[in-house]
C-alpha cells in the first residue's frame, strides 16, 4: 500500500505525490462539491454551501510545480493508495486532530486506531464513527417509506393474481390465491441496508457505545424491518447500489445510504477491489477549531453560526448588512467580541482586523480577541486602536479599545494520546483564565 501523510495549509512539491498518482488525478484542482459527487464524504454537510468555498479550499490546488493544501483535514483512498491530511499544528502522530474530533463530534476514544498498521481500516473506523450523526440527521424526516411489491398467498385477494406462482403453490387448489400487491412500506431496501449497517456496527468492540447515542433511531429501524435476515446482506447491498436515491428532498437519506454501502463494503475497498473508486472523509479544520473553542467558552459567549444560518446579526436598520460574529459575550456591561482563527499568530491581519473592528463597533465592545492555536509559548499580543492621523502628526494609541491575539498552546511532544490529553487540559485551563 502506498501511503502519504501531509499537513493542511502547506505547499509541497509534486514529486512528493509520485506514489499516489490515482488520488492526485482524482482530487487535484477539484472543488469539495465535485469530490462529494465522486464519493468523498464532506463534514459538515453544509460546508459546500458556505461563502468561503474558494479555490483555496481545494484539497490539492496546483501551483506551478507544487500542490497546495487548504484548511481541509482527513483521509482519502483509491485502490491501494492512501492520502492522509493532518493538522499543521501537530508533529508525528496527529493527536490534535483526533482531539478535535473527540470534542466536537464526540467520537469514541480513537487512540486505539494508532495501533492499526492498515491505514484503510483507520479510515473506515472514522466512517463508522460518523454513522450515528448521519442516522440521526436522516431520521429527523421520519422513517423512510417507499412503494414496494409484496407477494401474498391467502384467500384475501387485494392485488394482481400471479398465475405462475399460484399454480406452483396452490396445486391442488385449497382456497388460497397467490397475488402481488404494491404497498407503501417502511421495510424497503433503504431501511434494510441501514439495519444491516446497525447490526454490522453492533458486532464491533465499540459498537454498543456508539449506537447508544442513537438508541431511539436504532429501535425504530429495528421495528420497521421485520424481514431483516443477515444472509440477505449482499443482495441488499447490490439492490441499493442499483437504486441510489436521487430526489433532493431525501438528501439526508442519500448520504446515509451511501455511507451504509461504503461501511458494508469495507473489505472490498481494503483489498483494493475497484482500483478506480475513490472514497474518504474530509473535515473543515476551521469549522472544527471554531466548534472546539465554542465547547470551551460557551458558558460565557453566544455563538452565531454562519454555515447553519443561525444567530444572524444585522449591521444596519432595515435588516441590512447581515453578519455572523464567531462569539459575542453574554456580559452586556463589558461586551467582548471573539473570533476563532485556525491559523498561526503571524497570519492574522489585514481583513481579519477590519472584520473584528466592525463587529466591535456594532456591539459597542471595547475588547476583541483572536483565539488561535499555537505550538510555542507565545505571550498574548495586545494591540491598542490608534487615534489621530499621520497627516496631522497626532497618532496615539487609545486607552480603552484593545484587540488581543490569545493562543491556546497545542502540545507537540506528547508520548501518546493519554499524555496529550493531560497536557491539553492544562493548556485549556491557562487559555480560559482571561475569561474568568
Amino acid at each position: 500500500m502506498s501511503l502519504l501523510k501531509i499537513k493542511d495549509n502547506r505547499t509541497n512539491k509534486k514529486i512528493l505525490f509520485s506514489d499516489i498518482p490515482k488520488i492526485v488525478d482524482k482530487v487535484a484542482n477539484k472543488t469539495l462539491e465535485q469530490l462529494e459527487r465522486a464519493g468523498i464524504f464532506i463534514f459538515p454537510e453544509h460546508l459546500k454551501n458556505a461563502d468561503d468555498l474558494t479555490k483555496d479550499q481545494m484539497i490539492l490546488q496546483e501551483v506551478n510545480d507544487s500542490f497546495r493544501t487548504g484548511n481541509i483535514m482527513g483521509f482519502i483512498g483509491c485502490g491501494n493508495e492512501r492520502l492522509i491530511i493532518e493538522s499543521r499544528f501537530s508533529q508525528n502522530e496527529d493527536y490534535f486532530f483526533q482531539y478535535l474530533l473527540d470534542k466536537v463530534l464526540n467520537f469514541p476514544n480513537i487512540v486505539d486506531l494508532n495501533s492499526d498498521s492498515e491505514q484503510s481500516q483507520r479510515l473506515f473506523n472514522f466512517l463508522i464513527f460518523l454513522f450515528p450523526h448521519y442516522l440521526k440527521t436522516a431520521m429527523r424526516k421520519g422513517i423512510f417509506k417507499k412503494y414496494i411489491r409484496q407477494e401474498y398467498n391467502n384467500d384475501n385477494i387485494r392485488g394482481t393474481v400471479d398465475i405462475t406462482r399460484h399454480i406452483k403453490l396452490n396445486t391442488p387448489f385449497i382456497g388460497n390465491v397467490a397475488y402481488n400487491q404494491r404497498e407503501f412500506s417502511c421495510d424497503n431496501y433503504v431501511t434494510e441496508i441501514v439495519r444491516h449497517t446497525i447490526e454490522f456496527i453492533r458486532k464491533k468492540s465499540y459498537g454498543k457505545i456508539l449506537l447508544a447515542k442513537v438508541k431511539d433511531e436504532v429501535r425504530l429501524i429495528a421495528e420497521s424491518t421485520p424481514k431483516y435476515r443477515q444472509c440477505d446482506r449482499q443482495k441488499i447491498i447490490e439492490t441499493n447500489k442499483k437504486n441510489i436515491l436521487r430526489h433532493a428532498y431525501f438528501r439526508e437519506y442519500i448520504l446515509l445510504q451511501r455511507l451504509c454501502i461504503l461501511i458494508l463494503q469495507n473489505r472490498k475497498y481494503q483489498t483494493g477491489s475497484g482500483t478506480n473508486k475513490i472514497y474518504g472523509i474530509l473535515f473543515d479544520g476551521a469549522w472544527l477549531w471554531e466548534e472546539y473553542v465554542n465547547s470551551l467558552i460557551k458558558e460565557k459567549f453566544y455563538h452565531p453560526m454562519n454555515k447553519k444560518s443561525s444567530g444572524a446579526q444585522r449591521l444596519f436598520s432595515g435588516n441590512s448588512g447581515i453578519i455572523y460574529p464567531d462569539f459575542i459575550s453574554c456580559d452586556t456591561d463589558e461586551r467582548i467580541i471573539a473570533d476563532a482563527k485556525y491559523k498561526p499568530l503571524e497570519n492574522i491581519g489585514n481583513k481579519d482586523y477590519l472584520q473584528l473592528l466592525a463587529y466591535m463597533f456594532r456591539f459597542d465592545a471595547k475588547k476583541g480577541y483572536y483565539l488561535y492555536p499555537e505550538v510555542e509559548d507565545i505571550a498574548d499580543c495586545k494591540m491598542w486602536l490608534n487615534s489621530g492621523s499621520t497627516f496631522e502628526n497626532n497618532v496615539t494609541p487609545r486607552k480603552n479599545i484593545c484587540v488581543t491575539k490569545h493562543g491556546l498552546k497545542i502540545p507537540i511532544n506528547a508520548k501518546n494520546y493519554e499524555d496529550f490529553l493531560a497536557m491539553i487540559k492544562s493548556s485549556e485551563f491557562n487559555f480560559l483564565k482571561i475569561f474568568i
